[in-house]
């Protein structure tokens, strides 16, 4: 059998091809075939505006993330400090490379007299970086720099006005750019994981997180974990200039960790440092976060953006604390699950013969099911569903799906071709939509209905406030009409769920992938363009 190549997805700068060549190359001397795909990031398109002002965390790597869901690649590489704390379901961390050099350095125009002047100025479009040079120099003036490493690099060298721009030390040496006179920034403290490389894969395509796991450098996932850990608990992303660095002292057989807040003028700062035992680093992150804290950290970010949020949104549905952490802190998120759901009773003589074809479009079908029967009383031949997490899920608790499609017309025109002439069962809720059997039952195939869960409206008041509503399906959108005025944007999840949307709302955005991330990710690119 011939062994698959793995798509290396990547962004389409310089330093990420050389990445991504550097994670093919050590994937071609452990065996494997390989293909590089380009993949341009959001970060790179929008470059006439800080990061921080951007508002969106992942804006590097939210582009990957889709192709990889899309199953367009099959890994990702990134530098890991512009990676998310909290990676998308389904997506995991596959393997971190061997940490390069993690040090910020400053790449002067001319000399580095300037730095011991009451002027200056410098170019960066970290806040990390800014805030820890006006701390350092607080008469000096810092401006906004955006783009890759070769055009950071020109504009330096045509700016008439910079003394001085600050790189990562690691992204300068692997394309052999790093300037001779250049200053290392020692005493500035990185980004979370800065210089480290990291490989991210779909947890369930077990065949390529194995194959990744041969590049895993355990010592560097270790420090970047707990710096990662150290960002997420002080729930800190491109918005608010954090920095941490964990790193092992071979000789005393500890760790070491270092982290740090300021405010964005530099003028304020809380540190944190600590050493603990090998082997007793458990906690470290969580302690130092605390520290932070408990020292007027929170109080400090929430000076620095304001109490007023800018935007706000309402989800009619529950949403996760991981989900809630992919939009910035600038979006007030509100939720409420405007549908409730009842499983119905279903009669054992349904299910007493094995059933040839079976049809299921949601994860509450399968939860109704499995509220009635248990797997070993579950006989299906064929099951055919929508959508990949339901996949999963029938997968886990009842058995193999046959086909999967992303939606219901799909799924209909692929049965219309495969099962012409028979009969399927198909398990549905009372408020189902009439695309699929009308669709079958025009094609001469016999749909056996059996209504497995009752759908009820449970709509709430939304505020006039809210700009934004987040629906993921018609009957969220049917729910959320009984109480609420068709004023705000509407966030859709996929099609079917946006034409039901377009009967009520002037402005109607959807979403690329069926996914909770990829509507998050729409609200955030809508407060970019804000």
């Amino acid at each position: 059998m011939q062994q698959k190549i793995i798509r290396i997805g990547t962004r389409d700068s310089e330093l990420a091809l050389w990445q991504a060549k550097k994670v093919q190359k050590l994937l071609n001397e452990e065996g494997y075939q390989t293909q590089i795909v380009p993949i341009k990031s959001t970060g790179d398109i929008i470059l006439d505006k800080p990061l921080y002002e951007l508002g969106i965390t992942g804006i590097f790597t939210k582009n990957l993330d889709i192709a990889m869901l899309n199953e367009e690649i099959d890994i990702a590489v990134h530098s890991m400090k512009d990676v998310p704390t909290v990676l998308p379901k389904g997506i995991i961390q596959a393997a971190v490379l061997k940490r390069a050099n993690y040090h910020d350095i400053l790449v002067l125009k001319d000399t580095e007299e300037f730095m011991a002047q009451p002027n200056g100025t410098i170019a960066t479009g970290s806040l990390r970086r800014k805030a820890q040079w006006l701390d350092r120099y607080p008469t000096h003036e810092v401006e906004d720099l955006r783009g890759n490493v070769n055009t950071r690099m020109e504009k330096l060298q045509n700016s008439k006005v910079w003394n001085g721009a600050i790189f990562a030390a690691a992204g300068l040496e692997r394309i052999g750019k790093r300037p001779k006179g250049a200053v290392s920034l020692s005493w500035m403290v990185p980004a979370p994981a800065q210089g480290a490389i990291m490989i991210t894969a779909l947890e369930e395509n077990e065949d390529i997180v194995e194959a990744c796991s041969y590049l895993n450098d355990a010592d560097t996932a270790l420090c970047t974990g707990i710096e990662r850990e150290f960002l997420n608990r002080l729930e800190g992303g491109c918005t608010a200039p954090i920095g941490a660095l964990a790193y092992i002292n071979e000789v005393e057989k500890e760790l070491i960790f270092k982290g740090i807040l300021l405010s964005r003028d530099g003028k304020k700062k809380v540190e944190v440092s600590k050493k603990v035992p090998i082997g007793r680093h458990k906690y470290v992150a969580k302690d130092c976060a605390n520290y932070i804290i408990d020292r007027g950290g929170k109080i400090l970010m929430i000076e620095d953006q304001g109490i007023e949020k800018q935007f706000s949104i309402y989800a009619t549905k529950k949403l996760s604390e991981a989900q809630k952490k992919l939009l910035p802190t600038t979006i007030k998120v509100e939720d409420s699950d405007f549908i409730k759901i009842r499983f119905n009773r279903i009669a054992p003589k349904v299910i007493k013969d094995t059933i040839e074809h079976v049809i299921i479009t949601s994860k509450n079908g399968v939860e109704a099911l499995l509220h009635n029967f248990t797997q070993d009383q579950l006989h299906f031949k064929n099951i055919y569903c929508v959508g990949r997490r339901t996949k999963k899920l029938i997968e886990q608790k009842i058995g193999t799906v046959t086909h999967t499609e992303r939606n219901a017309k799909k799924l209909a025109a692929y049965l219309s071709d495969k099962i012409a002439g028979e009969t399927v069962t198909y398990f549905c809720s009372d408020l189902r939509l009439d695309t699929l059997p009308k669709v079958l039952s025009e094609n001469n195939i016999n749909v056996d209905e059996v209504i497995a869960y009752k759908t009820m409206y449970s709509p709430c008041d939304v505020a006039e406030s809210v700009g934004g509503v987040l629906f993921f399906s018609p009957s969220t959108v049917e729910s959320y009409m009984q109480k609420n005025k068709a004023d705000k944007i509407a966030f859709c999840i996929g099609e079917t769920t946006a034409k039901e949307a377009a009967k009520h709302f002037k402005e109607v955005q959807t979403a690329k992938l069926p996914t909770v991330e990829s509507m998050l990710e729409l609200v955030n690119l809508h407060f970019v363009k804000e």
